[in-house]
């Protein structure tokens, strides 16, 4: 039997369960001015291949702008990107957690909201962002982590059906 004391500390952290949104969120988020248009918000959005910015105002996370509310709110109501400012159709408010939020629990509340992404906040600071495509993404690690745990310590006769036949 391992101890977690006798790991070493990335094994730890691949050890813990249950997973938290800190684990899997993206650190790098790219952002828009609330007073650009919409036409630098696609651009950007073009630049580094992203479906979506992080709305700012007065430096502060206040909303999230999609390519779906480009389709709804600009092309649907034929607005002109070059004059439209990014606050007239950004969606708000914006949803936030935690990097301590458990994943399960904002996995659940992506379902309740009926929403896509999640700004993730520490104190009042934007720290990063997780996405649906990210919680998905994040299983082959899951896959990985469990495959550790099997060769570290014994698998309970309980699992190892599952374990065999998912897992190894």
């Amino acid at each position: 039997m391992v101890l977690l004391s006798d790991q070493n500390e990335e094994e730890q952290k691949e050890a813990r369960l249950p997973l938290k949104v800190g684990d899997v969120m993206v650190r790098e988020v790219i952002t828009v001015d609330e007073n650009s248009t919409v036409k630098e918000a696609v651009d950007i959005m073009n630049e580094f291949q992203i479906g979506s910015l992080i709305v700012l105002g007065k430096g502060k996370a206040m909303g999230i702008v999609t390519e779906r509310d480009f389709l709804r709110r600009v092309i649907a109501g034929a607005k002109d990107a070059e004059n439209t400012k990014v606050r007239e159709i950004m969606t708000v408010p914006l949803v936030v957690v935690e990097p301590s939020m458990d994943l399960e629990e904002a996995v659940k509340l992506v379902f309740q909201r009926k929403i896509k992404k999640l700004a993730v906040v520490d104190g009042k600071k934007l720290v990063g962002i997780v996405t649906l495509t990210d919680i998905a993404r994040f299983q082959p690690q899951m896959i990985k982590m469990l495959k550790q745990l099997t060769t570290k310590q014994a698998v309970p006769k309980s699992m190892q059906k599952v374990i065999d036949f998912y897992i190894v």
